[in-house]
């Protein structure tokens, strides 16, 4: 039988003030700041509206960290807080504590409420309570900065949830005293009319990270591009599957992907480039990665077919001199000469810690081609090179280079040519006796902690051979 810990003093007290909710309201001035945080979360989770609507007003905080308090998106909280706001912009004499300059809806944990309420409350020292006023200005001051509601979004085709619909409605008829800020934008699906309403009601220099999810012609990405040429201070783009009209002349592709390309002289923060399933990107790599004006740190190419002048490209675009992480799964190569990626890994031998070569077609003969190169990669700390047909021996040989860096934790690797029998399928215990050698092997220079070697394609069951430092190894099924 589990003893529940009974109240905290200040718990009781919360209770005790929201039992006479007059009283509440009448005190908000007056109250203690460091009383604020746990009273809200209190009368949040008691649902004590009318007090809530007050203590908006009389926020002493400038940032007040509501969708925290949400496990999922609450319309009647959402309301609450916007009737608040609405009460304190109607006043001509704010409050004299009044603060407040970010209405911050994103759901995700945030250390404010860790650290004002429950145990730790009673541990904020008076240093803490002036590092959380964070600016000090005055009402007057504060009334002449627009608010921020900041929001993470995620549109789709369908038409827009009810919390939304509340929040852009209000959000529209007072663009003139606020912004509308997300950090994080995701469209999944065709774009619809709401899609670009929205994207014109956001502060779209606020955006960090854009990830589009799905078939878009090329046209329609066009027709979006100059959205991206406002995002100034966008860190990441994702962009997938956008197929290319099979009727689309050459003139027409150069066009469209122009208009894309040009948005990137307008990005002067763009660190992570991710493209998957992007048809449209053959042949035109260079046009698109020139325009870049920062180094990049993310490189994901996927899903995407390349020509000789794309890969060559790759090994002296000066903008891939700084990698950290490079993504090339499923991007045939087995055509391709190896020189520019290892050029390309020797540019980045000092910075590169994640590689994905992941079914890239990769022969004995290339792979033995870049080993010196991946061999230098002093901080890599994540490989991927599974799915690849490589033989036993030249396995040994790759497990030996990695086996020199010292920071290399995971890795993946095919198994061996040898583990297949002459249908195609895998021989399991053919495949434990060769894995368990290469692991031996490997562990005579260092201790990996986790070690995988895939059995993929295997018609019967599909199978990964993996080891763990904590584990033995032996079969798992995938």
């Amino acid at each position: 039988m589990s003893i529940q810990s009974p109240p905290r003093l200040l718990e009781l007290a919360g209770r005790r003030l929201l039992s006479n909710k007059s009283m509440a309201v009448l005190i908000l001035e007056d109250l203690p700041i460091e009383l604020f945080p746990p009273l809200f979360v209190e009368a949040f989770s008691r649902g004590h509206t009318e007090v809530l609507k007050k203590m908006v007003q009389a926020w002493p905080f400038t940032c007040l960290p509501l969708g925290a308090l949400m496990k999922k998106p609450q319309l009647e909280m959402l309301r609450v807080a916007l009737d608040g706001l609405d009460m304190l912009l109607a006043q001509q004499d704010r409050p004299r504590r009044w603060k407040l300059q970010v209405l911050d809806l994103r759901m995700v944990p945030r250390n404010f409420w860790r650290k004002w309420s429950g145990d730790m409350v009673d541990a904020c020292s008076p240093e803490d309570i002036k590092k959380n006023r964070t600016l000090k200005l005055g009402p007057a001051m504060t009334a002449k900065l627009p608010l921020k509601i900041f929001i993470d979004l995620c549109l789709t085709e369908g038409p827009l949830d009810e919390f939304l619909t509340v929040l852009f409605l209000w959000v529209t008829q007072r663009r003139d005293r606020l912004h509308l800020c997300c950090n994080r934008l995701k469209i999944f699906g065709k774009p619809t009319g709401h899609t670009r309403k929205v994207l014109r009601l956001l502060q779209l220099d606020f955006v960090k990270k854009v990830e589009v999810h799905c078939t878009w012609v090329p046209s329609t990405l066009a027709a979006y591009a100059p959205f991206l040429g406002q995002m100034r201070n966008l860190r990441k783009l994702l962009v997938s599957q956008v197929r290319m009209p099979t009727h689309t002349s050459p003139e027409k592709q150069e066009w469209l992907l122009s208009q894309l390309s040009f948005q990137f002289l307008r990005m002067d923060c763009l660190r992570k480039f991710c493209v998957d399933g992007v048809l449209l990107l053959e042949g035109h790599l260079e046009q698109v990665l020139r325009n870049l004006k920062t180094p990049l740190e993310t490189l994901s190419i996927t899903n995407c077919p390349l020509s000789d002048s794309d890969w060559n490209y790759l090994s002296r675009c000066p903008n891939t001199s700084q990698l950290r992480h490079l993504d090339l799964r499923y991007i045939k190569l087995t055509n391709f000469s190896p020189e520019p990626l290892k050029i390309l890994l020797e540019t980045v031998a000092s910075t590169l810690n994640r590689l994905d070569l992941e079914a890239c077609g990769i022969a004995d003969s290339q792979l033995q081609a870049i080993l010196p190169a991946l061999s230098r990669c002093s901080k890599l700390r994540t490989f991927c090179f599974c799915r690849n047909r490589i033989s036993m021996s030249v396995l040994r040989d790759l497990l030996c280079h990695t086996a020199r860096l010292s920071q290399l934790s995971i890795e993946l690797y095919p198994a061996p040519l040898e583990s297949y029998d002459a249908q195609g399928a895998i021989h399991l215990e053919r495949c434990s006796l060769l894995c368990a050698e290469l692991i031996a092997l490997l562990k005579d220079f260092r201790q990996p902690k986790v070690l995988i070697f895939d059995t993929v394609p295997c018609p019967q069951c599909g199978h990964m051979f993996i080891y763990n430092q904590e584990w033995d190894f032996g079969f798992m099924n995938i």
